[in-house]
């Protein structure tokens, strides 16, 4: 399927690097649903039926958490099982789309943080993100050091890792270095959120844990806009099918941005990790700033953005100074 839309940004064709091919949607490659675990709890992967939840006629949908099991829905005969209540069953498992018959599954995920800091006015801008970087990078902690294009003596670091007690035990010590005294947290803009899979990746490794590092980290992105964002829960109320539809045309402009180099993305889901309550973490990174807004405003017309968006932002608008990908 093709989308032809009026994005005359001086953009050039390009074969996109995110929001790709390799994860089109096609009856052989479904989310995965969940089954009752064996007397010994464990999980066991089978080939999956096409399920009639997903209807994203191969677009790469850009916001949407990973489709929740009928099981979960409270379908299903209702009875419980080892590892379920009430016959919900629990499965914190990534899934991606059947390789070789079966459906890939994984319990691994990539946290992102983003913090925020400004520097104090006797102290260099430019000399403390250098020396962020620096240590950085001598104690292996892969990162991005951006410039704040807002706050002159802004700067915001993102760090990453598997396992999240890396902020705690590794990044939290950076910061606390006497070097860095000068740094003062800005309120509000702290981010943190964790990839997540909607079951039909091809990958399910590279989309996880390698794309969101490598989109960040490009070269020719230097551009990035980091928000958070919440839903309103008339949203969740909605039919699964309905919901669908909605998403569906975030994703049809996301994917038609992405093939033109236009921007890219790193989604992440913060449920119960952000301090203002927020859903998702949203970083869009490109060659160009204008069109990291123009993406943002015509977003702004779709249904989703226009009625189910609780509140978007703080924004987070910077230039990649330093980048390491550890």
């Amino acid at each position: 399927m093709r989308v032809q839309l009026p994005l005359d940004v001086g953009a050039r064709s390009f074969d996109p690097g995110g929001m790709d091919d390799s994860n089109k949607y096609n009856p052989s490659m479904v989310p995965a649903g969940m089954q009752k675990p064996n007397r010994d709890g464990d999980v066991r992967l089978t080939p999956e039926k096409p399920s009639s939840e997903v209807a994203f006629d191969g677009q790469h949908n850009p916001s949407m958490a990973p489709p929740m099991p009928k099981a979960a829905q409270g379908e299903g005969d209702g009875g419980a099982s080892p590892g379920s209540l009430l016959g919900v069953n629990v499965d914190v498992l990534e899934h991606g789309a059947q390789v070789g018959g079966r459906t890939q599954a994984m319990d691994r995920r990539l946290f992102m943080q983003l913090m925020v800091w400004d520097v104090a006015p006797t102290t260099s801008g430019q000399a403390v993100a250098e020396q962020l970087s620096s240590t950085m990078r001598e104690q292996g902690i892969g990162h991005v050091v951006y410039a704040d294009v807002n706050q002159p003596r802004g700067v915001a670091v993102l760090t990453w890792a598997e396992d999240p007690a890396h902020f705690v035990q590794k990044v939290r010590g950076v910061y606390g270095g006497e070097a860095f005294k000068d740094l003062t947290l800005r309120p509000g803009f702290s981010m943190l959120g964790r990839t997540y899979s909607q079951g039909y990746e091809q990958d399910l490794e590279q989309w996880l844990l390698r794309r969101p590092v490598q989109t960040v980290t490009h070269e020719q992105w230097p551009w990035a806009v980091w928000y958070p964002l919440r839903r309103t829960g008339a949203f969740a109320a909605l039919d699964p099918r309905e919901q669908s539809k909605i998403l569906k045309e975030h994703a049809i402009i996301g994917r038609a941005y992405g093939s033109k180099d236009l921007a890219h993305d790193v989604r992440l889901a913060c449920h119960g990790l952000d301090e203002s309550d927020n859903e998702f973490v949203i970083g869009l990174v490109g060659e160009d700033l204008h069109r990291l807004s123009h993406v943002v405003q015509t977003m702004r017309g779709t249904k989703q953005t226009s009625e189910y968006i609780a509140k978007m932002g703080p924004f987070f608008v910077g230039r990649v100074l330093h980048a390491f990908a550890g």
